[in-house]
Order: C-alpha cells, then sequence, then structure tokens
C-alpha cells in the first residue's frame, strides 16, 4: 500500500512532467474527484499549464502550476500507482493488483510532445483534488522533529492510532507504524501521552530510521517485521509469539515479550 515512501518515489517520477505542456485532462471518474472538484474544473484549470514543481506532505502529492495557476493534489488509497510515460513510479505494490489495466486508469493528464501522467487504482480508494488545504495535515514523517512529535502524541488514544492520525503526523500507515513501533520496543494499544521524554526520543530515532531504510530498501514491504506479520509469526528479535490485534481500525502485529 501506499505509504509516505512509495508517494517519494512518485513524487521523484512525477519530476519528469516538469515543464512539459498540458494538453488534455482525462478524469472519467467522478468518484475519484474530491472536496468539490469536477472533471470540467480540472480541464478548465489545467490545460494549458505545465507542473512547475513536485511535493510531498505525508502521503500527499501535489504538483504545482504555472502563472498562479492551481495546486494538484493526488492521493492513492490503498493501491492507487502513479505512471508516467507508461513507467510506473513502484513495480511492486503489497495489497494490489500489479497487472497493467488501463481499466483502472482514474485521472490521466496528456502532455504536449507526447506521454502522460495517470493515477491507476483498482479499488479506487485515492484522490484527485485541485488546491487541496494542506494544513490540515501534521508534519511530515520524514522530518518531524521530536518537539513536534510529542505534541502529536498528546491523547489518550492507542499509540498505533495517534501516529496514523494524518492530522497529526502524515506519512505513516499500517506497515510503518508496526515497523517503527517494533524497533522501538513500544506496545501499540499503550496510551500515546503515557510516553516519557526517553521513550519518545526513542521513538523519534526508530520512526527516521525506519522511513530512511524503507526508502533505501524499495518501500514499506521491505520492513525487518514483514514477513513475520502472519498467523503463526514469531518475533525476529525474541522468538515470542507475535499478538494480532485491531488498532486504529487496522491489523497490528506485535511483540508481547519487548514491547512495552
Amino acid at each position: 500500500m501506499p505509504e509516505l515512501p512509495e508517494v517519494e518515489y512518485y513524487r521523484l517520477l512525477a519530476e519528469e512532467t516538469l515543464g512539459r505542456g498540458i494538453v488534455k485532462v482525462d478524469a472519467p471518474d467522478a468518484w475519484f474527484l474530491k472536496g468539490g472538484t469536477t472533471a470540467s474544473a480540472l480541464r478548465r484549470s489545467l490545460k494549458g499549464r505545465t507542473f512547475t514543481s513536485a511535493r510531498r506532505i505525508g502521503k500527499l502529492l501535489l504538483l504545482d502550476t504555472d502563472g498562479g495557476g492551481p495546486t494538484l493534489g493526488l492521493r492513492f488509497g490503498m493501491t492507487g500507482k502513479l505512471v508516467v510515460d507508461g513507467r510506473a513510479g513502484v513495480d511492486d505494490l503489497i495489497y494490489s493488483s500489479n497487472v497493467a489495466n488501463t481499466a483502472w486508469d482514474r485521472f490521466r493528464v496528456r502532455f504536449d510532445g507526447g506521454g502522460d501522467l495517470r493515477i491507476r487504482d483498482p479499488r479506487r480508494l485515492g484522490g484527485v483534488q485541485l488546491d487541496p488545504e494542506e494544513s490540515r495535515l501534521g508534519p511530515d514523517a520524514r522530518t518531524v522533529t521530536v518537539a513536534e512529535l510529542r505534541h502529536a502524541l498528546e491523547s489518550t488514544a492507542p499509540l498505533k492510532a495517534r501516529l496514523m492520525d494524518q492530522a497529526r503526523l502524515a506519512g505513516v500507515g499500517n506497515l510503518i507504524a508496526d515497523e517503527a513501533l517494533w524497533r522501538a520496543g513500544l506496545d501499540p494499544v499503550r496510551p500515546a501521552n503515557s510516553l516519557d521524554a526517553a521513550a519518545s526520543r526513542r521513538l523519534h530515532r526508530h520512526l527516521l530510521r525506519t522511513v530512511e531504510d524503507m526508502l533505501v530498501r524499495g518501500g514499506t514491504h521491505t520492513g525487518d517485521l514483514l514477513p513475520h506479520r502472519v498467523p503463526g509469526g514469531v518475533c525476529p528479535r525474541d522468538g515470542a509469539a507475535l499478538v494480532r490485534r485491531t488498532v486504529g481500525g487496522r491489523t497490528t502485529w506485535s511483540c508481547p515479550r519487548h514491547q512495552v
């Protein structure tokens, strides 16, 4: 599923579209258009412009346009891929099909001289929006400071649920959360505000390291814990049988021995 690392790969791929004139916009799936954005508004706002920069906040990809035009916001849900000139930003996306089925193309921008940018999303859980409210997102998980993380955790909600709250901390999904908490030795269900200063620093250190490791290795599917998140799986650190629970509506795996 696209979490921060995958969307960062998409951002890098999207940079290949910068400066290319937009000649046509296809938005055949009204369900995929969010925040009041319509197909006609997309065509009117983007045709004749160029993308000038590709930015990312958490799992949101932002493409700015020239001439004071709008920012195009792209979200990828659980199964969305960015495809530019026929090349996908991620080859193997966990929990999604890797079939290149054009029937799953929910949005397409065509460029002068040929080539295009597409979102291919089998389950239609992503979305496209003009000028999304960036301020609604918390600090990015790749650059969050210790102070910002502690502020995000000021809640009695379960620790993992708070980490995945995009309004508090942008970019952390199910797999990053499980991996970072496993590395930090913290129970996903403990209250978020129960961490003392030392535990907060430890979580911050492992969260940033987890994100960077996954970026270098090739995505969220490369975590050390992931191969063991199965029935009968054991902790690769100490051999204890992993516990499966639901936290924040997501399936969660943790070690009962060293995660406290």
